[in-house]
């Protein structure tokens, strides 16, 4: 699995570096990522997410800060100026996160529910952003809103489901979905970057994305 790893620690750095890029560089981001991912890799590498009969679930440590940083950046930052193709380069990384899930199911760490080969859909994310990505740099032309609200609420909505997919098939005492192959692999380091890093910088750019959008009217 090292080449897994090797993939979840890479992403989760482009991840921190785009969204750094899409907020001119803000120093809040750096500061704030850079604390965040070291205190939640010293956790994930010590077993802190293993202990898997605790209640409430020791994730929930990573979930409810994760939801707070984004909440706060979400509320503070200034969207107007964001450029689309950094927050479109975000969502690409949905597609080697998806590709990774794949290679981690077959290694028997997450459940087949959370990959394209059952009901995650969410690597159509990625693709598309891709295109999105490639058409603004081609042609050098911003996005039709219509567009761009739609396929935010509906990269939104596939996030979603792959998030909660994620957490009730998760060993703990509230694990409702995938017994015979449970979602072991954000229990440890570095999968664990994979909720508190990657999937909130995702929400993070969906959500900037709408606000760019309520500023420019």
């Amino acid at each position: 699995m090292v080449w897994l790893s090797v993939l979840f620690v890479a992403i989760t750095l482009l991840a921190f570096g785009f969204i750094w890029l899409a907020t001119r560089r803000d120093r809040r981001i750096g500061w704030l990522y850079t604390g965040w991912i070291v205190i939640v890799s010293l956790l994930a590498y010590t077993g802190f997410f293993q202990v898997t009969t605790a209640f409430p679930p020791r994730l929930i440590f990573v979930l409810i800060p994760a939801a707070a940083l984004v909440t706060y950046l979400y509320r503070t930052l200034y969207a107007r100026n964001v450029p689309t193709a950094w927050l479109l380069a975000i969502h690409g990384l949905r597609l080697p996160v998806e590709l990774g899930l794949h290679g981690l199911y077959e290694q028997k760490q997450v459940p087949v529910f959370m990959t394209f080969e059952s009901w995650n859909f969410d690597i159509l994310s990625g693709l598309s952003a891709l295109g999105l990505l490639a058409y603004t740099l081609l042609t050098k032309r911003e996005l039709p809103p219509t567009l761009v609200r739609v396929w935010n609420w509906l990269g939104l909505l596939l996030l979603a489901i792959i998030v909660l997919t994620a957490i009730l098939s998760a060993p703990s005492p509230i694990q409702q979905l995938a017994f015979d192959q449970p979602n072991v692999a954000i229990l440890s380091f570095p999968f664990t970057l994979l909720p508190a890093v990657i999937v909130p910088t995702v929400l993070l750019a969906h959500l900037l994305a709408l606000k760019r959008l309520r500023a420019l009217k």
